[in-house]
Parts: C-alpha cells; structure tokens; sequence
C-alpha cells in the first residue's frame, strides 16, 4: 500500500502520543466527523505503533459494532500496511486475535463486536493496555465502558472514532462535549483531511446522502434527525408504470403484522433495475378485523401469481407466519436484515441511483413514502411508528437482496493511492 503526505490533522492523529507531542500527556484521542476523511486509517496505524513504544507483552483490544465490520474496516488496511513497515502479523481469525511482533517485541491485539446491551459481558475480565473503538457511537454505552474498565495497565490509553449522530448521543454528550474534562484529544475531521480522496469521489459521496444523513456523514455535524424520512421522494422520479414482463427474477418482502398492517412487495429485476410491481396491503384497524396467518399467505400466492419466486423475504421476528409459508413448501423463506438506520441510508442509495423503482400499482407504498418521519428530540435516530409497513418490506427487500447482489455494503471507499511516508 502506498502512502502520499498525510495531512496535517492526521499527522496529528499519528503523533499525538510521542515524546515531543504536547498531547502526550492526554489519556485519550477523539477522532469525529465526516466518512472517508481518513480518521480510521492512521488511528489504526498509530494505535500500534504507540503499542509497540510503550509496551511488550500485553494485551489490547479493537472494537467495532461487529467483529466482522472490525476486520472489514480496520483490518483489511492495517494488516498490509504493517507488514510493509516490517511488522509480523499473525491473524488466528478462530480466536478473533492478531498477534503482531516488531524488534523483539510481541503484543496481542483482540477483536471484539459491541453490537448491543450483551455485548459488555464478552469483554469482562480481561486486563487491557488500550482499546481502540472503531465506530464508537454505534456501541452501546455499557460495552465502551465496560472495555474502559477493563484499561488497568499503567499507561493506558483509549482510541475513539466515529461518524456524527444525534447530538443528544450518549458519546457526544459525555465525550465530546466533554473532552477536556476527560483529559481527551478531539480531532474534528472533514473529506478535506484525507489527501487521498478525490474530488470526484467527494462529490460521488455528497449525492448519496440527505437531510441529516448530509449534514452528518458529508459536513461531519452533529444534528438530529427531522422530518421526513425520505424528504427528496419524488413520484415523477421515483415511480413508473410496471416494466412489460417476464422479468428476470421475482422476490417477495414482508412486513408481517396482526394489528397492524401487513405489507407485501411483489420486486421484479429488468436490465439491472428492481421494480416494486405489484403490492398485498391489508390494514386490519382501518377493515376492523384481523386476517389469520392462512389468509396473509393466500396474499403472497396472489401476487406471486404463476411467476417463479426466488424466495420471500421476511422479518424473523415473524415466526409463526414464517411456519405457514413453510409449511406448504412453496416458497423459500429468507430471514431479512433488520437494520433500521443503516437499511434506510441503502433504500435512499437505491432510490437515488434507480438501483429500484417503485410501480404506481403499489399506491400504499407511495403513500407512506410521503407520510414516513423521524421522532422527534430522540438520543438516536428513530422513524415513527406509523406509516412505516411498506417503508419496513421495501427495507428488507433492499438491506437482504439488492445489497447481498452489490457485495454487501454498497462501497467502501479506503485511503489508497498513496505513497509511503510516516
């Protein structure tokens, strides 16, 4: 991997622990703002190299909101790099440990994932010389500070990085607000503090987002989010009468409910755009009775008609609606990814690109697209609970098949193109 200049907040970042540094007395750096301004990979790259100036032999931690975003957004450009600077790295993905060495020294680096409230009780009784959180505001506040606590070793110090939330956050108004306080170095960074980065992909990044979503990941603030969910929904844009078929592939997606609505998508692929063909909504408040699980199913079978289903994409939390589609065999289930912030930053992505286009045959779907809001004055980003059933089928469909076809995660733009200089 090559390395141009860095620039100077992120020399800033690599420093900050030397000898010569006037933070180096400071129990903590802070690194906040915008994506892909490059606070990830000299966080990374200097976490270790302070682990290797002040220690041999102990113990450390990298924490994400999943084990798997840490290897996806720490690893995967901190172990190549390392390696070139003469580091030995020795990744044992079973026990979710690298062990890196340099000059006679040995350090241990262990990986964790502080998905929710359980996460803190992984992390109990280790001793830690510092811990690195990637992604700190998307981990319950138990988990970070549990692993603080977990900071005994003389000398310790805690890492933190994070895109921009709620500014009543738990980490916004603990940490950054109180950084001096806490004795913590806060480094704000924008798209600008990554010399790597284009102005192409700068721009390429500024179309993807809105509203708060903008606010945050582009200008790095941290506001709430207000409003409508999806503010730039456009029918002129955004919906169209249903392509001429066959298609190329079907899916199904579910929003399951009792008492409340059950929605259905019927999404048909036609050279590379999904289509919401064709939708089974049913209300049983505003019809004043409830349909059994039987009679949801006779709606899949109705707008599946005589086309080849792929499978359905339901919430797992559904599971004795689950049971009928199983039961008569006739479909495969698929557990759908329930991610509610990140699911609604990929159905936006969709929308914006024409990755999906929604068939003015789907009238409720269109209907909550303009009704769909934010609770208001909420720590974390929160949609209401109305006018969110379609909002929730379309989700699954986009988070479970378009992304999986996409590779995952949309992409990942990593500081590249640069020429080695530290």
């Amino acid at each position: 991997m090559k390395f141009v200049a860095f620039s100077p907040k992120q020399m800033v970042a690599l420093t900050w622990w030397c000898e010569n540094s006037p933070y180096k007395d400071y129990d903590a750096i802070i690194c906040d703002g915008a994506v892909r301004s490059g606070k990830t990979v000299c966080m990374s790259i200097s976490f270790v190299a302070w682990a290797f100036y002040k220690f041999s032999g102990q113990s450390f931690a990298i924490c994400g909101k999943t084990v798997s975003s840490v290897r996806r957004n720490v690893l995967t450009g901190l172990l190549p790099t390392l390696k070139e600077l003469g580091f030995g790295c020795d990744y044992k993905v079973s026990q979710n440990l690298v062990v890196i060495k340099r000059d006679g020294k040995e350090n241990r680096f262990y990986l964790f994932g502080g998905k929710d409230e359980s996460s803190a009780a992984l992390i109990q009784g280790m001793t830690l010389a510092g811990v690195l959180f990637d992604e700190v505001a998307l981990m319950p506040r138990s988990f970070v500070e549990q692993a603080m606590a977990r900071c005994s070793v003389e000398e310790s110090k805690f890492w933190f990085n994070c895109n921009p939330q709620s500014p009543l956050h738990w980490f916004h108004v603990e940490w950054i607000m109180k950084a001096e306080q806490k004795g913590a170095l806060y480094l704000h960074f924008t798209m600008d503090d990554n010399p790597s980065l284009s102005e192409q992909m700068k721009k390429r990044y500024a179309s993807l987002y809105n509203c708060s979503f903008y606010e945050r990941f582009v200008l790095g603030k941290w506001v709430a989010a207000s409003g409508l969910v999806y503010p730039f929904f456009d029918e002129k844009i955004h919906c169209c009468e249903p392509p001429f078929e066959p298609c190329e592939k079907y899916y199904i997606s579910c929003d399951y409910g009792t008492v409340n609505p059950s929605s259905f998508g019927l999404w048909g692929k036609k050279d590379g755009v999904w289509y919401r063909l064709y939708e089974y909504y049913f209300d049983s408040r505003k019809e004043n009775y409830q349909r059994t699980d039987e009679e949801h199913y006779r709606g899949i079978e109705r707008i599946a008609g005589v086309r080849k289903i792929e499978a359905v994409v339901v919430d797992p939390s559904a599971a004795s609606f689950i049971a009928v589609i199983n039961k008569y065999g006739k479909f495969r289930v698929i557990p759908a990814k329930n991610e509610v912030i990140d699911g609604i930053r990929r159905v936006s992505d969709a929308l914006k690109s024409g990755k999906i286009k929604i068939c003015n045959t789907c009238k409720d779907a269109i209907r909550e697209f303009k009704l769909y809001r934010w609770e208001e004055n909420s720590f974390r980003d929160v949609p209401k609970k109305e006018n969110d059933h379609a909002m929730d089928d379309i989700r699954y469909f986009v988070s479970t098949i378009l992304d999986r076809e996409q590779g995952g995660g949309g992409f990942y733009a990593f500081a590249a193109a640069r020429g080695r200089q530290l």
